[in-house]
């Protein structure tokens, strides 16, 4: 089936001025004549590009298509002669070009023949006759038409403005440019003080329906926009510099970012047509362990428990206030999220509320923690299907559960407290091989019985804001690090078991977290059983053990009272998974070692 394409458009597009409505409110029918990937640019994102030749029939353009619609090439929806309807785009100026940005398509003949002998544009300002821009063909496309996923709707410039520009076409290249974008983060105003002086800033996260970027304002511009921009607002934004983002200070995917200056125009606009509240790509909690320390993600959780308002202080001798919240989802993993400043402060949900979180900061503090950056932000109760979902799901049994967190008794990363079922090694192996007489730990895994575990200093009593141990004086608890007394303690475990396997007995240690597994419940409620009830407390002793457990642990050297040994410390406790061993056995069975 033969399609018409949109004469003369490729001419009118390598003109184009950024007034000229009709056009970019139209949708030209195109052909795509090459494809050609483009890797990252050096500094920016990770996000390879596609530059695409389009033809009109008569002339061909270059093009490059939004990173959104890579998936259309890598799964072959495109291919070289498709036609296609451009129902979304923008041009750029680089190098005295224009550059085609196209955001939104809809392909009406993937396999086509080649149309006419287009050639190559004259320079730009050469004279060049320009055709209207043909109607969209009314014939139906065929059978032969793929269906896409609903593009985007075409973009509207607004009565009396400049054509607005999506976030995702932004470039330094661009002189002349105005986005339509929600404010959804505004940091307070910082000072610095340095050998060049003194100054202020503030920055904001906007977004769009296809991007986010950071925009940040200095001195004179604080004075003038500050007080404007409000957050969760929407605004028509202009004349700021576009420059390549700092990576070191900003974590959005966008290798550009913006400086606002003293005649940057800002502009409230009411309609909020197209422009989302806010962009979330959550994380499970259970899945923290794959990321990356110092990386950033989403999260959504249970606000399980609130920990009290603490201090610290900064290496600059600042005093900065704290708040420490654990969350849990449906994974049945928990974990730490500190709030800092202000936030930590002005926190006063204590109903258990379900947050939303974005671009926080993870740790491997206790095997995995997140922390709130200045461009964080969260949302308490958020009006999203995934909030609805956890709140019926922990009202009708997460209340109830246990949950596991992201163990790492050694403070090593996560990396080093994954369990690998193939690298079981028995527990008299550990030892003839010396593993952890070297100058560096040696990581293991293991698989063994908990046979005893010594009841005395089982758990000690911690500060609920930093966890290290308190001490019991006349005004409370004092914990030194954090200059503060505390009316209780937070008993945390600190375990020593003896575990064994068919070829030996081997002493671990394990921390909070290991504790919490063995005996289900807090080293809290363990020790008011011990001081209430000694029976009870034997009994739940021996209820922990004659149990067995996936074990992933470090071993280190270790000087004690002028004695060398080696400590095996508990990196993760995991139960015995059925279905793993039963896929272990059966590729056992396939390997030599069946033969």
């Amino acid at each position: 089936m033969s399609h018409q394409l949109t004469a003369g458009v490729c001419a009118r597009l390598s003109n184009a001025k950024d007034t000229d409505d009709a056009l970019f409110n139209s949708c030209p029918t195109v052909q795509f004549l090459s494809f050609k990937k483009v890797g990252p640019a050096a500094g920016g994102s990770n996000v390879e590009r596609y530059r695409i030749i389009v033809s009109d029939g008569e002339n061909f353009l270059q093009a490059m298509l939004a990173t959104q619609l890579n998936s259309l090439i890598d799964e072959e929806k495109i291919a070289k002669h498709s036609i296609a309807v451009i129902e979304r785009f923008t041009c750029n100026l680089v190098q005295e070009k224009r550059l085609l940005i196209i955001l939104a398509l809809r392909v009406v003949e993937k396999d086509a023949e080649k149309i006419g002998s287009p050639q190559a544009l004259p320079a730009m300002g050469s004279t060049i006759a320009s055709p209207q821009v043909a109607a969209p063909p009314s014939t139906a496309p065929g059978p032969s038409s793929s269906a896409l996923p609903a593009p985007a709707p075409p973009r509207q410039a607004t009565k009396g403005r400049a054509a607005i520009y999506p976030i995702e076409s932004l470039s330094p290249y661009q002189n002349h440019w105005t986005i339509k974008a929600r404010v959804t983060q505004k940091s307070d105003i910082r000072t610095w003080s340095n050998q060049r002086g003194e100054g202020k800033l503030f920055s904001v996260t906007l977004m769009d329906d296809t991007g986010e970027i950071k925009a940040t304002g200095f001195n004179n511009a604080v004075d003038e926009l500050f007080d404007k921009i409000k957050e969760g607002k929407v605004y028509f934004i202009s004349k700021a510099r576009v420059n390549l983002a700092k990576k070191k200070f900003s974590h959005l995917p966008n290798e550009y970012e913006l400086t606002l200056e003293r005649n940057t125009e800002v502009e409230e606009c009411l309609d909020t047509t197209n422009v989302p509240s806010v962009r979330y790509n959550f994380v499970e909690i259970g899945n923290l362990g794959d990321l990356t320390k110092d990386s950033t993600c989403d999260v959504i959780g249970i606000v399980k428990e609130v920990g009290p308002l603490g201090e610290i202080t900064s290496k600059t001798s600042r005093t900065v206030c704290k708040r420490e919240l654990t969350l849990v989802d449906r994974s049945g993993f928990s974990v730490r999220l500190t709030l800092w400043g202000k936030q930590a402060e002005q926190f006063s949900e204590t109903d258990q509320p379900v947050i939303a979180f974005k671009g926080v900061k993870v740790g491997d503090f206790g095997g995995r923690s997140l922390s709130m950056f200045s461009s964080s932000t969260m949302t308490v109760n958020p009006d999203i299907p995934e909030s609805h979902a956890l709140r019926g799901w922990y009202d009708a049994a997460g209340a109830e559960q246990n949950y596991q967190s992201h163990t790492n008794a050694g403070g090593m990363g996560s990396s080093y407290a994954v369990f690998e079922r193939t690298e079981v090694l028995p527990l008299q192996d550990v030892k003839e091989r010396e593993l952890g007489m070297q100058d560096k730990p040696d990581m293991f895994c293991a698989r063994a019985t908990i046979m005893h575990i010594r009841p005395e200093n089982i758990a000690y009593p911690a500060c609920p804001t930093c966890g290290k141990k308190v001490i019991e004086q006349h005004d409370g608890w004092r914990c030194e690090k954090c200059d503060r007394s505390h009316e209780k303690p937070q008993y945390r475990y600190i375990i020593a078991m003896a575990t064994a396997d068919f070829s030996g007995q081997l002493w671990m240690q394990g921390f909070n977290d290991v504790g919490e597994i063995v005996f289900g419940m807090t080293a809290d409620a363990l020790m008011e059983i011990k001081q209430r009830d000694d029976a009870e407390f034997n009994k739940v002793m021996d209820k922990a053990a004659g149990i067995t457990y996936n074990f992933s642990c470090r071993a280190r050297q270790d000087t004690y009272n002028d004695t060398v040994r080696v400590r095996y410390g508990i990196s993760r406790i995991l139960p015995l998974d059925y279905s793993e061993e039963a896929e272990y056995a059966i590729s056992l069975l396939s390997s030599d070692w069946a033969r």
